[in-house]
């Protein structure tokens, strides 16, 4: 990662706010600290999560682009501010201090190579985990023709066979959308809880279901041309054709710093998130938090927003010392 006025890793270096994350939602806090003048630290650890995908969509003014590009030009554009550090890292720990003179708390992190920094504010950005399921030839394909939001990537497969993997009971829904875009099958992977009056309405809207347990995905690189069934009674094993396959993957921090910190988390349908309010504040005085590790919905033009209202939330605190 490109760094302005890097920290010598063996002493504190003192900041206004520390942003923990630098993809969308990070790089927009910053963005909005650094445009208020303040000194302002982005910790990133290089991994975001939609560097598997090749290309960004539905995102004002970017669609179609790179993510990893789009993220290295938001990284030039801060830099362009002087009081901005960015620093290629890990936050191993973070704790809440008193601030001398002052009746709020600051906050001290330690990184991965044992530097410290100290900052009034922290913005957790640091984003979500997938949790993929154990299927041959999945992973591989995650984020390009195993996917997970259809706004993202259900135009460029319009037309085309589209399977949905069932998580829950709410997959008969996702399965529902998904067709929106193109002829659909549901694939229960041996589950059994899809309930008859289920079946019957999805078979009514031309949605195909599939009960039996999948072997593996098959298809050249990562190109998805069938699903092949684990075989059943003696006979020889199916393949389902296919172009892509949508998965609801559960979701998990990728830090846990936000519960080291205390923060408070809810429970989503994939998995928890942490709480805020309508400022983008945990429960936690101080700390923020913006992207996919508070959203349900997880959409890379929602995370940006997210992470400008934290920053102008963040610097507004500063101002009126809350």
């Amino acid at each position: 990662m490109t760094t302005a006025a890097m920290a010598p890793t063996a002493t504190t270096a003192a900041y206004d706010a520390i942003v923990v994350g630098g993809s969308f939602a990070g790089l927009s806090a910053a963005m909005q600290l650094a445009r208020a003048r303040r000194r302002v630290c982005v910790v990133d650890a290089g991994q975001p999560r939609n560097r598997f995908a090749a290309a960004s969509h539905g995102f004002f003014g970017q669609d179609g682009e790179p993510p990893l590009a789009m993220i290295e030009q938001a990284r030039r554009k801060l830099l362009a501010y002087p009081k901005v550090t960015l620093r290629q890292g890990t936050v191993v720990s973070a704790t809440a201090q008193q601030r001398a003179g002052s009746p709020e708390n600051g906050f001290e992190v330690v990184l991965n190579d044992g530097a410290t920094m100290e900052a009034h504010k922290l913005v957790l950005a640091f984003g979500v985990l997938d949790g993929l399921p154990d299927i041959a030839g999945l992973r591989e394909r995650w984020g390009a023709t195993v996917l997970h939001c259809p706004y993202c990537h259900g135009y460029e497969f319009a037309g085309q066979r589209l399977g949905v993997l069932y998580h829950s009971p709410p997959s008969g829904m996702h399965a529902q959308l998904i067709a929106d875009w193109g002829p659909t099958t549901l694939f229960l992977n041996g589950e059994t809880t899809l309930e008859p009056s289920e079946r019957e309405r999805l078979r009514a809207l031309g949605i195909a279901i599939e009960p039996a347990p999948i072997a593996a995905l098959e298809g050249p690189g990562q190109a998805l041309r069938g699903v092949r069934l684990q075989a059943t009674g003696g006979g020889d094993a199916r393949v389902v054709p296919l172009d892509a396959l949508y998965v609801a993957a559960s979701t998990r921090p990728s830090s846990p710093l936000a519960e080291q910190l205390g923060c408070a988390f809810d429970d989503g349908p994939m998995g928890p998130f942490v709480r805020t309010d309508a400022n983008k504040m945990t429960t936690v005085p101080g700390v923020y938090a913006a992207g996919d590790l508070t959203l349900m919905r997880h959409n890379a033009t929602l995370a940006s927003a997210e992470g400008v209202l934290a920053g102008v939330s963040a610097h507004q605190a500063m101002v009126f010392g809350q």
